[in-house]
């Protein structure tokens, strides 16, 4: 081991060394007018169409040139590893496509992730790309100019939860160097952007939001390394820098709608009969002349010209007619006729919160989250199913606010416009996170003015084939991780700092926005999933929308290795109606007691209405059965979507109000689709109180703790969410004593405790001790909780297979449940040994399903190692 260290210290020693040369390599590019240049590559390059800094000084250097660039990177890709959703490549991306005469390749941070021991396969692989990719006439007559672009590397952000880069810097050194290499052996030009921007990152000002991907200022500084690696010094330009980038940033944002279209699936896949193909060539082959459009403005300003302010896409053709196939007459009731088509148990009321009457904007709302103030946030997309080409997107984030508390909102607050497609949302950190498929997006107000004034792309590369399987079903974990889902047809690959994580056909993502972990959470052939939750002990659960199945989240969320997915799992209720779209727990003292714990699930299409099941234990799972439906409407139009109990105990649901709702049984420009339409309702319980709004924003950190103790488990997740806001060490420091004041023979004691332990995994601050002792709990539900936190802390805990082995032999089912699962997570025989020890205890559905999943699991990763 010591040779081997040695060697590689010596290997790494040689790397650091070739690359700290001349930037520039001895192959120079020579661009000649009208060249044709593509990008290709991983996240750092897509990156570059919401950051084209690069672009605006190639047209800025080259004006007289007129080079046309199409930025094709894409998230996560490697050389030989580049998924797509089915029959993209007919939508005219291909290389072949597009017949470059130039190629800048952006490649090796991924596929850096696998070591020294890697590095042989990806030399093989390397230099096959090379060889293929330089001498292949795209264009029919000549092979294109090849660029090798290396990885750059990651930046230290002094962070306590993120990685410092040391190590992924090791890597990426050896891996750049053989790119290099390699590059020189073929001939083609390569640059080294590492060296100099290791030097650049160095600095106070930080310009990456994670260490691996560069903001705005990160991409103005590699505009600046890339350029004087391929042309030297930088000339005087002719044009205002600023007014070029706004034109480059235009062109590559209506390039963006056309490679990375929402709907793919409808577009050129195997949904595209019978609708598509009459729609799209138009839309289609309109867009790319307004891209061509936005090229001859670009070349305009950088040679130093005034263009309109408007742009004229007069002349870019004209969409085809679309005629409904809806036969039937599409009406509209007012909110006062729609409130008499309900029908709701006995003792229940509902009344409308707010509306598109009082409030036009609020149109196809689709997810809501409430605040720390109480006021209800609400994603609106008047813009679903698709930008159609020339209509500016607007969808919104709303803000309402109930203010004389009389259950009906009487202010309203634009936050953000000019969004496409947010069908996700949900909020914390100081802002918004809201899904812009293929982004996950973060907004936020920095000046309190209550609308957003800053936006970070957080994370890409989620697939866009269908944009009503898109992310949705936003929620935060009690642990602090954000939950979301998407649906079949979808091939997404995430670049993170700890490597890119892949599902294919549907799943459930895990996401850490303080340590930037992101996990496929649960991958499972799902339909098209629009509903997960959480109770009270943090067991969840996961709505499958399309065919309308349920099912209990521990059984079926052990670690698989890409593409490998879950086989099919029994469901934890049984079907009444489809499709569905949310769901929530009863947990709210307004409701009574023979409601409190039920399962609510909304369904959409024949039943429109809230289902409602009673919850019960079944071994290591749960169980429910169909109860009064808490909620039924006779108008057809009545949509709801999702559901949440509010700070005033009363459950609020967002109906989408719509006629048409499906993508496969109309066209999306069917012109019966409404986009005018919305409302927010709130059903209440007139035999109690309502709850009083617990006091959260602002509130000193003890005030916080002890609403922990709350009843409601809405109140308890919008307080951890607050304190995730607040100092951590503060936090911790307030926490200690909270806990030490807690009253042992409370009844709540230990799932007081629970929060606590939460409380600390929302901050990434590990505390072995109190997860020790939560591990023994007396009660069972806090022992499995545990477990789960346990699992995520896997890697900053001292042995943590030696707690996962007590975990296995436990007396109750559920705590071997978890335990089991959470050995998926190892790559060890250790762990495979551990986990065949629950088959010394009696086993049931989910204890069996989930052992074999994770013996599938380990036997695959200690066969790989052997």
């Amino acid at each position: 081991m010591k040779m081997a260290s040695k060697l590689f210290a010596l290997t790494l020693f040689a790397a650091a060394i070739s690359l700290a040369g001349a930037v520039r390599a001895e192959s120079k590019l020579e661009l000649k007018k009208r060249d044709k240049i593509v990008y290709i590559g991983n996240t750092l390059a897509e990156r570059m169409q919401y950051y084209p800094r690069f672009e605006t000084l190639l047209q800025a250097r080259f004006p007289e040139l007129e080079l046309q660039v199409r930025n094709l990177g894409w998230s996560a890709d490697e050389i030989e590893l580049r998924p797509r959703s089915k029959d993209f490549q007919d939508h005219g991306h291909n290389l072949e496509d597009h017949k470059p005469d130039v190629i800048l390749a952006f490649f090796g941070f991924n596929e850096s992730f696998a070591g020294p021991g890697g590095l042989p396969k990806f030399e093989e692989d390397f230099t096959k790309f090379v060889k293929t990719t330089s001498t292949t006439k795209y264009n029919g007559e000549s092979a294109p100019q090849l660029v090798i672009v290396s990885p750059i590397p990651n930046e230290d952000l002094h962070s306590r939860t993120l990685p410092n880069g040391q190590v992924n810097n090791k890597n990426i050194e050896l891996y750049a160097a053989a790119m290099k290499k390699i590059a020189a052996a073929n001939n083609v030009v390569f640059v080294d952007v590492y060296a100099p921007m290791k030097e650049k990152l160095a600095a106070d000002t930080d310009l990456t939001i994670n260490t691996v991907h560069l903001n705005d200022d990160g991409y103005k500084a590699f505009a600046e390394v890339l350029d004087a690696g391929l042309f030297g010094a930088a000339p005087k330009y002719k044009c205002d820098l600023e007014k070029l980038h706004a034109e480059v940033f235009e062109k590559d944002l209506q390039f963006y709608y056309d490679h990375r279209a929402v709907n793919g699936f409808y577009i050129y896949g195997g949904r595209k009969n019978p609708f598509g193909v009459v729609n799209f060539p138009a839309e289609f082959e309109k867009l790319r002349k307004m891209i061509a459009v936005r090229d001859q403005r670009i070349w305009a300003v950088a040679a130093g010209k005034d263009v309109p302010a408007k742009i004229e896409d007069s002349g870019t053709g004209e969409f085809t007619k679309i005629e409904s196939n809806v036969d039937r007459p599409i009406s509209f009731d007012t909110p006062e006729e729609a409130l008499k088509s309900f029908k709701l148990p006995e003792g229940y009321e509902i009344n409308l919160f707010a509306s598109e009457q009082d409030f036009p904007e609020l149109r196809n709302p689709v997810q809501f989250a409430f605040d720390a103030k109480g006021r209800l946030w609400v994603a609106t997309m008047e813009s679903y199913p698709m930008y159609l080409p020339g209509t500016p997107v607007d969808d919104k984030i709303l803000i309402f606010e109930d203010t004389n508390g009389d259950g009906k909102a009487d202010k309203k607050t634009v936050f953000a416009d000019g969004l496409h497609l947010p069908t996700g949302l949900e909020l914390g950190d100081g802002g918004a996170y809201v899904a812009a498929q293929p982004n996950l997006i973060f907004l936020k107000d920095t000046d309190g003015d209550d609308k957003a004034d800053v936006k970070t792309y957080l994370l890409h590369g989620f697939d866009s084939a269908d944009s009503h399987h898109s992310l949705s079903a936003f929620t935060w974990g009690p642990g602090g991780a954000l939950y979301f889902q998407e649906g079949t047809f979808h091939h997404t690959q995430i670049e993170t700092p700890y490597g890119p994580s892949r599902v294919k056909n549907a799943g459930v993502f895990r996401y850490e926005p303080l340590t930037a972990k992101v996990d496929i959470f649960v991958s499972y052939s799902f339909a098209n999933p629009w509903g997960h939750t959480f109770d009270d002990w943090g067991q969840d659960f996961v709505a499958d929308a399309s065919g309308g199945a349920n099912y209990f989240a521990a059984g079926f969320s052990g670690d698989v290795d890409y593409p490998n997915k879950h086989p099919g799992m029994k469901q934890f209720l049984k079907k009444q109606w489809r499709p569905t779209s949310g769901c929530e727990f009863v947990s709210s003292r307004n409701f009574p007691e023979s409601a409190q714990g039920n399962y609510l699930l909304n369904n959409c299409i024949g039943f429109q209405g809230v289902l409602q099941y009673k919850m019960k234990e079944d071994g290591s799972g749960f169980a429910a059965d169909p109860v009064e439906p808490l909620l039924q409407s006779s108008d057809l139009n009545f949509r709801p979507v999702d559901l949440q109990f509010g700070p005033d105990g009363a459950l609020y649901i967002v109906d989408w109000y719509n006629p048409l709702v499906g993508h496969m049984q109309h066209s999306v420009r069917d012109p019966k689709r409404d986009n005018t339409h919305g409302r927010i309702w709130r059903i209440t319980y007139t035999g109690n109180d309502l709850v009083k709004p617990a006091k959260i924003a602002g509130e000193s950190i003890p005030n916080l703790l002890e609403l922990l103790k709350s009843y409601e488990y809405r109140t308890r997740y919008r307080v951890r969410r607050e304190l995730r806001e607040r100092d951590a060490q503060q936090v911790d420091a307030e926490l200690a004593k909270w806990i030490a004041g807690l009253d042992a023979n409370d009844k709540l004691y230990e799932h007081n405790l629970l929060e606590a332990l939460w409380v600390k995994q929302n901050l990434d601050m590990v505390d072995q001790d109190l997860l020790a002792k939560l591990l023994r709990a007396s009660d069972p539900r806090a022992r499995a909780a545990a477990t789960r936190v346990l699992c995520y802390w896997r890697d900053q805990v001292e042995e943590p297979l030696a707690m996962l082995q007590s975990q296995v032999n436990d007396e109750n089912p559920r705590v071997r449940l978890e335990a089991v699962r959470a050995l998926s997570f190892f790559d060890t025989q250790e762990a495979l040994d551990i986990a065949l020890e629950s088959l010394a205890y009696d086993q049931d559905y989910y204890l069996e399903y989930t052992l074999g999943e994770t013996i599938k699991t380990l036997e695959g990763r200690v066969g790989a190692k052997n």
